[in-house]
């Protein structure tokens, strides 16, 4: 047997010389042989999410790319185990969040208006096909249940490095390791109908202790421990004999391809191909849907650029924005001139540029280039009127907004009353560009295209009017009350 094909997912193993995938993946595993996972679902929460009753409440795009992908792997580890192959899960914590439901509901009106947030509960350990039962507990003492235990080379190797963080029960979970105390379950062998493989719940090995890593002086990098990438490879040989040695007691023979000639077709089998084929349909027709539901998530986001981009991203999301308010925009290039930004409307005709900083305020760098493209612009015969400069700036754009400092240095502040020039936040225009795509409001359009070209210095943009909307969550079980 040649060398097998690994991959982990979600665990990050020392000394691992195969594949290390996100769960944010959509990998398929029928491309391995042995597949490792961790179920720990960190990545999903967010820069912020709010806790709602005690638990972690995802916003509504993590919550759709949690929900997602926990079928897409649920679906990936019974398509291995039909295939023959084995999938072994690290039993981390279970985590516990709640994640929306995509259904709202409104009350009152005007002012007073109210909308709830409908959400549900999920776990990371719905990643298991079936139904099992999990509880948190942590402990050390283990012993293998029965004497002639499939994990006792496995176990005798990588038992003493293992913990449990929680106890297992539900139909079809077999016991393979128990507390040592209590007998109660930690580590599970299950068998699924028509499925040669087996999913295996191993107890926990912690590669994150502290002894186990270390940082470089020399690039303040943090590297693995000899110690920890010798217990990696331990941990990944074993799995991987363990696999060996499952699959050389029962291994079945191939199906040959003549098998599939229509005179050995079962009748009760034609029927369910059958079916089969209509729901590939259908599923075929769903994910188109899909797929087109996510490029109108992606047309529709475009203005958090906004917030966070630099450069051409952010001069796109920024011509939604003045569009939005009424203005005609365009970009203007010649091979002498070339302008961020071109924008009028009945109140006047900008020019601008703009200007994004990772952990900093904007400087007065742009302002000279803008102050030479208005020149410019106005030295061609088809323009009459000097255009107002306009400057945007993303300062800090790689912090969270509320975070952030002042957007404009004061020598860029200077400059720009001197110049006449406005300064517009990126930010502020997120809120009236997110307010102004959801209605159309033509009076606060025109207050804000009048607020910039009226503006000399840091524009102070209309405040979005207020529609009275908070926000409650509420759970499935709570709007059933």
């Amino acid at each position: 047997m040649g060398k097998k094909s690994v991959v982990s997912i979600g665990a990050d193993i020392p000394g691992a010389e195969f594949d290390n995938i996100s769960l944010k993946s959509r990998a398929s595993l029928l491309d391995y042989d042995v597949v490792i996972i961790d179920p720990a679902i960190y990545g999903f929460y967010g820069y912020r999410y709010e806790d709602y009753l005690g638990k972690p409440c995802l916003d509504d795009s993590n919550s759709f790319s949690l929900k997602e992908h926990l079928e897409h792997w649920r679906r990936e580890i019974l398509e291995s185990i039909r295939a023959w192959k084995n999938v072994f899960i690290m039993l981390n914590q279970e985590q516990e969040v709640y994640i929306a439901t995509g259904t709202k509901s409104y009350s009152g009106t005007g002012r007073n208006r109210q909308t709830t947030r409908h959400v549900d509960l999920t776990s990371n350990y719905r990643i298991i096909p079936g139904s099992i039962n999990v509880t948190n507990s942590k402990g050390s003492l283990m012993v293998l249940v029965g004497n002639d235990n499939v994990l006792a080379t496995y176990w005798s190797v990588i038992g003493s490095l293992s913990e449990f963080r929680v106890l297992l029960d539900g139909e079809g979970v077999k016991p393979i390791v128990q507390t040592k105390t209590g007998k109660k379950t930690v580590g599970a062998r299950i068998r699924y109908k028509n499925a040669e493989g087996n999913l295996f719940l191993l107890p926990y090995v912690n590669f994150e202790l502290d002894k186990y890593t270390y940082e470089n002086e020399e690039d303040g990098k943090i590297y693995w421990t000899d110690e920890a990438v010798a217990l990696g490879k331990r941990f990944v040989t074993s799995i991987c004999e363990l696999d060996n040695s499952v699959k050389s007691t029962g291994t079945l023979s191939a199906k040959p391809d003549w098998l599939t000639q229509d005179k050995y077709v079962l009748p009760k089998e034609e029927k369910i191909v059958s079916k089969l084929i209509d729901l590939e349909k259908k599923l075929d027709a769903l994910h188109k849907k899909k797929e087109q539901f996510e490029q109108e998530i992606v047309d529709e986001s475009l203005l958090k650029r906004l917030l966070f981009e630099n450069g051409k991203p952010l001069e796109k999301a920024i011509y939604i924005a003045l569009e939005l308010m009424g203005f005609s925009v365009s970009h203007y290039e010649d091979p002498e001139s070339e302008f961020d930004v071109v924008f009028e409307s009945e109140e006047g005709r900008l020019i601008g540029e703009v200007e994004g900083k990772d952990n900093k305020s904007i400087n007065i760098d742009k302002l000279r280039q803008l102050e030479m493209n208005i020149h410019e612009d106005f030295a061609r015969d088809e323009v009459e009127n000097m255009a107002k400069g306009a400057l945007f700036g993303n300062a800090f754009r790689l912090i969270e907004p509320s975070e952030r400092g002042d957007f404009f240095t004061e020598k860029c502040i200077t400059a720009a009353n001197r110049s006449g020039t406005a300064l517009i936040s990126t930010v502020d225009l997120f809120y009236v560009a997110k307010y102004l795509s959801g209605k159309t409001d033509k009076k606060f359009a025109k207050k804000c295209r009048k607020s910039i070209i009226g503006t000399t210095g840091v524009v102070m943009l209309p405040e979005v009017p207020i529609t009275g909307e908070g926000i409650e969550v509420l759970s499935e079980d709570q709007k059933n009350e």
